[in-house]
């Protein structure tokens, strides 16, 4: 490694606290802590000190934050990350009795926020002209942008039927990777058998805020669909509301309907490759991902899938998705892929808590999502109204597949068995 490489160094106590404080050691004023000196001379060098104080979660100024139950170190000025080879990754990081010392080129810390900004708002243009362009007679498509709590936008869309009465909703959570744009055939078939059809973009995806593809915690993800579906009954009182995720979208459907408050909304759902077990292309990246994650959630890891993994059977339908600006194709990060595994690992602990209706529709020869696990969500859950259907030799998008004509109706026939005509 370069003796001038900006390096980063993060001071890690025997024992940490639940809530752990971090601060910027300005090198021009003195510290009461104990810092490591800076031997590499460059002046970019910042220190990180994780200090024992549950008091300071979050510096405004810095935009620096950490919790040691959910940890995380994240520059307000941040940079999508380069890829590097694992060997360049283990092989740069250090570690002392207290201190782990990273190179700055993973942590990514250079003032680049302007570019980042730059991506989501072509993200968000891109979408919003799709919704605007769209002019299908049948059908009237809108769009919405909301804030959160937390201070990100979020993009949502709806479609209704023009000249078809509306007897039910359906709330669309879409899978990783993709957005709610990719399910418009989907929603207008919808919308001619009397849905009304609502999408939401989760966090780092589609025409929301976030880096391309990341999602630091899915319980964002999570609570921003309790707070638009709140908004959709609202907006459409004494309407049954269904719920529809595919594979992550799926999971965050699913922890979302564990909340009684939720479950009490909600009419059904409807979840197909859901995400309550994933493959992995080894067993180590299970044992590795809390730790990596920690150190270099950004960090894009190309070999966390099973190579030659594919989505669906159809060529034309591969193209088109994989040909969409909107559709993050780069590998998975690290810390993406370490929520998606934490969500898994719930879900299994609490498939017996589910109660409302629910349809599991799933391909057997799906390498993404494992569809032994949906076998043991429909015999683990609690729901008294439960349905699975297990298609022979299909992958992981069905609505993608051949076969989606037969999938989409199967999801029709479903809800319409479960609103008034």
């Amino acid at each position: 490694m370069s003796s001038n490489c900006c390096l980063y160094d993060f001071r890690v106590p025997r024992k940490a606290p639940h809530n752990c404080g971090v601060r910027e050691l300005n090198p021009r004023r003195k510290s009461t802590h104990e810092t490591h000196k800076l031997t590499n001379g460059s002046p970019q060098l910042m220190l990180l000190q994780i200090q024992l104080n549950s008091s300071l979660r979050h510096n405004a100024r810095t935009g620096i934050s950490i919790n040691c139950n959910n940890l995380r170190v994240r520059p307000k000025r941040s940079k999508s990350q380069n890829e590097f080879s694992l060997n360049e990754v283990m092989n740069s990081v250090s570690f002392t009795e207290h201190l782990v010392r990273v190179p700055a080129a993973f942590v990514s810390c250079s003032s680049s926020i302007a570019a980042a900004e730059k991506a989501v708002k072509e993200r968000r243009a891109l979408a919003v002209r799709r919704v605007v362009e769209d002019r299908d007679p049948g059908t009237v498509r809108e769009y919405y942008l909301s804030g959160t709590k937390r201070g990100d936008t979020i993009f949502t869309q709806s479609w209704t039927p023009v000249s078809v009465k509306i007897r039910g909703l359906v709330l669309i959570m879409h899978g990783l990777n993709e957005h709610s744009g990719r399910y418009n055939d989907f929603a207008k078939t919808l919308n001619v058998n009397g849905f009304k059809v609502y999408g939401m973009d989760w966090v780092g995806h589609g025409g929301s805020d976030g880096l391309h593809a990341y999602v630091h915690s899915l319980d964002d993800a999570v609570s921003d669909m309790k707070a638009f579906l709140e908004k959709i009954l609202i907006e459409n009182p004494g309407l049954p509301c269904f719920c529809f995720g595919h594979s992550t979208g799926a999971a965050i459907v699913l922890k979302a309907l564990l909340d009684p408050k939720v479950e009490a909304l909600v009419s059904g759902a409807v979840v197909t490759s859901p995400a309550v077990g994933v493959q992995t292309s080894h067993p180590i990246f299970l044992a590795l991902a809390p730790v990596v994650s920690l150190l270099l959630p950004k960090y894009q890891f190309s070999a966390a899938y099973k190579k030659g993994s594919m989505v669906c059977r159809d060529p034309d339908a591969l193209v088109s998705k994989y040909s969409d600006p909107l559709v993050c194709t780069r590998p998975i990060r690290v810390r993406t892929g370490y929520e998606i595994l934490r969500i898994t690992t719930y879900l299994q602990q609490n498939l017996r808590k589910i109660k409302v209706p629910f349809l599991v529709l799933h391909g057997t020869a799906d390498t993404i999502t494992d569809p032994a696990a949906s076998k043991k969500f429909y015999k683990e859950a609690s729901s008294s109204d439960k349905t699975i259907r297990l298609y022979k030799g299909l992958l992981h998008d069905l609505l993608l597949e051949p076969e989606r004509h037969a999938v989409t109706q199967e999801i029709i026939q479903w809800l319409n068995n479960r609103v008034l005509s």
